[in-house]
């Protein structure tokens, strides 16, 4: 009987061993990401792009010295060599790379997989999306990439990073899809909307391509997390979905990527927030501040609300808003969801760019001004949108202060409300005050605080 208890009592702390054969099948045998790169590989390129930049002085912070020293000790200008990856998108030679690798870039030359090589031209840009497309001299019937709905994405799925990390050469690493809706302060100085991977990314996979499976492509590579400067893997990738947006507007011709306008500023939903406002759950962004001209405040929406979501896609936050109405394009319409009273209420409205209404009116001041050089427009939805400003119906704004202007306090994206005691809306009335002499006060919306500047002219 003890003998019997024993043997139970050892078998039971005993550890539980995995099981562990060999492969029994020439499948099982051969499994690998193989047929997978040798699908995708030959449409992910090398980038060396090259650009002319300006030499920094000792002054160049200090707008006023900056201008004085210029005649003196100008500074020759440098080349500046940057090394990325690219993606080809179509058959006659359609790329997709970061913004930061050609941004800017005066020369650009691609390698493809099998050696050859193309110069390219950049035909859109974008800093803030990070994305830029190019279209390659000569391209026709190259091997290129199908876009996949990064929508359709689930976190666990496999992926395959390639790219060119650290000029070695093509090279490709493997990991899962970490998350699908990375925004804000998980992704760092990042600003956007991300997938997020750990597959391996280093320096000069930037540009690369992440893909799944099936050999199509579902993100772009931009950005890790690291201390070290090397993979943590924490990577992110913009999804294919604003890649596609992107190439259709560099295929329409335009030279600028053109986003909706939403005319809202909000917050993602809080767990104390959700229980002030009756939600179920913490989800949706609420809405702060609408501008008059906006197409959520035309189609009924109002400060208070929640929007839940933009054609079925959930929303929680500024970043997660503008990649939806990114996606969309402008001249679309969606439908979305708010939380109000209590319940939910669904609406439809029509995306379009930002209106230039009022005219910008666009002016440099003259040398007999009181701040001679100092740039101004008009505030409307387009120069605000492209200067992320508040949503401000009125004033002038700052789009270059210039060296007088700088020496007074002024910096590019002020908006001017008063000048001397007199409300100003348009930029003529700002040169007209600034037309004399003595004592000046501007009042100034810098971001979310009113400044006065008092100077002498």
């Amino acid at each position: 009987m003890l003998r019997s208890l024993a043997a139970i009592l050892i078998l039971a702390a005993a550890p539980l061993v995995a099981e562990t054969r060999v492969p029994s099948s020439q499948a099982e045998i051969t499994l690998s990401f193989a047929p997978v790169v040798r699908k995708a590989a030959p449409a992910v390129v090398n980038i060396y792009a090259r650009r002319v930049v300006e030499a920094r002085g000792p002054f160049d912070d200090d707008p006023f010295f900056r201008e004085f020293f210029r005649e003196f000790a100008p500074q020759r200008p440098r080349v500046q060599n940057s090394l990325g990856s690219g993606v080809i998108l179509t058959a006659d030679g359609y790329v997709v790379s970061n913004y930061h690798v050609v941004g800017r870039a005066t020369d650009i030359r691609v390698v493809l997989n099998d050696r050859r090589e193309f110069s390219a031209d950049l035909v859109l840009a974008d800093a803030e999306a990070d994305l830029a497309i190019l279209r390659l001299d000569g391209g026709g019937d190259l091997p290129h990439l199908p876009l996949r709905d990064s929508d359709t994405l689930e976190v666990g799925e496999l992926v395959l990073a390639i790219g060119n990390p650290f000029g070695v050469g093509q090279t490709v690493s493997s990991g899962i899809i970490s998350a699908v809706a990375r925004s804000g302060p998980a992704t760092g100085n990042l600003r956007g909307y991300f997938v997020q991977t750990d597959a391996p990314i280093n320096p000069g996979n930037s540009g690369g391509a992440l893909v799944d499976m099936a050999g199509r492509l579902v993100g772009v590579n931009t950005a890790i997390l690291s201390r070290s400067g090397g993979s943590n893997g924490i990577g992110f990738a913009i999804p294919a979905a604003l890649v596609d947006q992107f190439v259709e507007q560099a295929r329409e011709g335009a030279t600028r990527f053109e986003r909706p306008w939403a005319g809202m500023s909000g917050q993602p939903v809080d767990a104390d927030m959700a229980e002030a406002l009756g939600l179920p759950a913490p989800r949706g962004m609420v809405v702060s501040d609408l501008h008059p001209q906006s197409p959520f405040a035309a189609a009924g929406v109002r400060a208070g609300d929640v929007v839940l979501d933009v054609d079925g896609a959930g929303v929680n936050g500024p970043a997660g808003m503008l990649y939806r109405l990114s996606i969309a394009g402008p001249g679309a319409e969606v439908a979305t969801t708010i939380w109000r009273e209590g319940r939910e209420r669904a609406l439809r409205l029509s995306l379009d760019p930002p209106p230039e209404d009022p005219p910008r009116e666009a002016l440099t001041l003259g040398p007999r001004s009181a701040l001679p050089g100092l740039s101004l427009a008009n505030v409307n939805p387009a120069v605000f949108a492209e200067m992320t400003l508040p949503l401000l119906d009125r004033g002038v704004v700052v789009t270059d202060p210039g060296p007088y202007g700088a020496r007074a306090g002024l910096s590019a994206g002020d908006v001017i409300l008063a000048v001397s005691g007199r409300e100003v809306t348009r930029s003529r009335e700002v040169a007209q005050a600034l037309s004399t002499g003595g004592w000046h006060e501007l009042v100034v919306q810098r971001g979310t605080r009113r400044v006065a500047l008092r100077f002498r002219a």
